[in-house]
C-alpha cells in the first residue's frame, strides 16, 4: 500500500476477535413479534440476508412457522452467501432479529414482513461469511472501548424509463438538474412515494432532491447506530426499485450509467460517541478533536485497501474517473469538492453535528463492508496514532497525495494483501470475495467494448 504523507506508528492493534455481540432477544421481543404479526393479519415473513457483495438475498415462512424460527433459527444453503463464485453447499441456520422486524408496506393485499438475519453454524458460532456478522464483530470491538459509531447516508441513484431493449442507452425522465423543483424534475411524486414507504418501515429520512445528472436523485437517511444504517441502506435499495415498478419505470444503483453525467455515490457520515457525547468534537479546537483527527487519519491512511470494498463493480471506477467531484486522490479537506474525506462546518458549534464525510463509496457498495472496514480503518488509527497529513485547500489535490486504485484489478490486489482486511472480516470472507471480484475483472478483461470497435475497427 502505498502510504505518502502518513506516519504509521508499529504498535499492535488488539485483534477483532471471532465471537458475535448481537442484540439481546428476549421474551419480550419476541413476544411483539408474535403478538404484531396476529394482530396485522401477517401471512408470511421474509427471512433477509445479503451475500459477500451485498446483494439482498431471502425466503419466506409461514406465520404459523415463525415462533420456531425464532427459537431455533431456519436452515438453509450456505452457498447463497457466496455469491456468484460458489464452491460447494454447506447448511448454516438463518436466525431472525426481531429487532429488524418491520410490515413490507407495498404489499398490503398479503400482509408480508420482513426480518433480517444472522447467519450461523449449526453449532451457534457466527458463518464467516455473513457480511453482517463482520460490522457486528467491529462494532462489538469498539463497544469494549466505550464507542458507538453513528452513520448517516446520502443515496444516489436514476430513474429510467423501462424500455423494452437492455441493449439501448438509458433514457432519462427529466432533463432536470441540481436542487430543481420544476416542471423538468419529474421525480418529485417518486421520491415522496418512496419516503412514506421508508418512513412506515421504521427508517427517517432527512432529506431529497434531484441530483446533478438528468433523472438523477438523492435522499439522505437519518443519523443512526451503524448495523441500523447498513440495514436501511439494504432496505432502501428495495424500497426504491419496488416504487419505480410500481410507477412503471427502472431505478439503478449502478455507479455510472451515463457517460457525459456524474455518477451515483453514497456519501457516509461518520461520528464517534462515548455514552451521549460526540468524541470528534472539540470547541476550542475545531473543526476535529484529537481522537477525530485520529480516526480521520486512519481511514485516509488504509483508503486504498479499502476500495475495493467502497467501489467494489468495475463499473465504479468510471464514476471514481469521470472529473464530476468524486475523488481521486487521497486527500482531506473542510471546502473542496473533490476530496476524498471532507469535514463539513455548516454547524460547528454543534456537538451532534461534527463528523467526517467519506465521498469515495458509491450506492451499489455492500455497506456492511464499508462500516466495517471504515471503523476498523478508523479504530487503528486512534490506537496507533497515526499523523494527520495536510488539509487539502482547493479542488486541486497535491501531487504528491497518493491516488486511489484506478480500476478493480489494482484494489483487488490490495484488499486482498492487506492485513486490516484480513484481521477485520476473516481469511473465508476475504477469500470468497475475493474470487468473486477477480471473476468479474477477468470476464470485464475480455470483453470487446463498443468504445474499442468506434475507435480501432476501421483505423487499425
Amino acid at each position: 500500500m502505498q502510504q505518502v504523507g502518513f506516519d504509521i506508528c508499529p504498535k499492535t492493534s488488539p485483534p477483532a476477535g471471532d465471537t458475535l455481540a448481537p442484540m439481546e432477544l428476549t421474551d419480550a421481543n419476541r413476544q411483539y413479534v408474535l403478538r404484531t404479526v396476529s394482530e396485522r393479519g401477517v401471512r408470511f415473513v421474509r427471512l433477509w440476508f445479503v451475500d459477500v457483495l451485498g446483494l439482498l438475498k431471502s425466503f419466506a415462512i409461514p406465520a404459523t412457522e415463525l415462533e420456531a424460527a425464532l427459537s431455533d433459527g431456519v436452515g438453509l444453503d450456505g452457498s447463497a452467501l457466496e455469491s456468484f463464485a460458489r464452491l460447494a453447499e454447506r447448511d448454516v441456520i438463518a436466525h431472525p432479529d426481531p429487532h429488524s422486524f418491520q410490515v413490507l408496506p407495498w404489499r398490503p393485499g398479503s400482509v408480508v414482513a420482513r426480518m433480517m438475519s444472522d447467519i450461523r453454524l449449526p453449532d451457534g458460532t457466527p458463518f464467516a461469511g455473513d457480511s453482517r456478522h463482520a460490522l457486528a464483530r467491529v462494532l462489538s470491538r469498539a463497544a469494549e472501548l466505550g464507542l458507538t459509531l453513528s452513520v448517516g447516508a446520502e443515496i444516489e441513484f436514476f430513474l429510467f424509463k423501462d424500455e423494452d431493449d437492455p441493449t439501448r442507452p438509458p433514457v432519462p425522465l427529466d432533463q432536470g438538474a441540481y436542487f430543481d423543483l420544476t416542471p423538468l424534475d419529474d421525480g418529485s411524486d417518486f421520491r415522496r412515494a418512496t419516503i412514506d414507504y421508508l418512513e412506515q418501515m421504521g427508517i427517517p429520512v432527512k432529506a431529497s432532491h434531484h441530483e446533478v445528472a438528468p433523472s438523477q436523485h438523492e435522499i439522505k437517511l437519518a443519523h443512526t447506530d451503524a448495523l441500523s444504517m447498513a440495514d436501511a441502506v439494504t432496505t432502501f435499495r428495495l424500497v426504491v426499485k419496488e416504487v419505480a415498478r410500481e410507477q412503471g419505470v427502472y431505478a439503478t444503483f449502478m455507479p455510472k450509467p451515463l457517460e457525459h453525467e456524474s455518477g451515483s455515490g453514497m456519501h457516509v457520515h461518520l461520528s464517534l460517541f462515548e455514552g451521549e457525547r460526540n468524541v470528534f468534537f472539540d470547541p476550542d479546537n475545531g473543526p476535529l478533536s484529537e481522537t477525530g483527527r485520529a480516526f480521520l487519519t486512519g481511514v485516509l491512511a488504509h483508503a486504498a485497501e479499502l476500495t475495493a470494498v467502497t467501489n467494489q463493480w468495475v463499473n465504479s471506477y468510471k464514476r471514481l474517473a469521470d472529473g464530476f467531484e468524486a475523488p481521486e486522490r487521497i486527500t482531506w479537506t473542510t471546502n473542496s469538492g473533490a476530496a476524498l474525506v471532507r469535514i463539513p462546518g455548516s454547524r460547528p458549534d454543534r456537538e451532534s453535528a461534527t463528523r467526517i464525510e467519506l465521498r469515495s463509496p458509491d450506492s451499489a457498495a455492500n455497506p456492511y463492508l464499508v462500516f466495517a472496514l471504515t471503523l476498523a480503518a478508523g479504530l487503528r488509527g486512534i490506537e496507533r496514532g497515526y499523523q494527520l497529513p495536510a488539509e487539502t485547500i482547493d479542488d486541486g489535490a497535491p501531487a504528491a497525495a497518493a491516488r486511489l486504485p484506478e480500476n478493480l484489478g489494482e484494489a483487488v490486489n490490495l484488499f486482498d494483501n492487506s492485513e486490516l482486511v484480513r484481521e477485520t472480516l476473516g481469511d473465508g470472507l476475504v477469500e470468497w470475495y475475493v474470487r468473486n471480484k477477480r471473476a468479474e475483472w477477468d470476464a470485464y478483461r475480455r470483453t470487446v467494448t463498443e468504445f474499442e470497435r468506434r475507435r480501432y475497427l476501421r483505423s487499425l
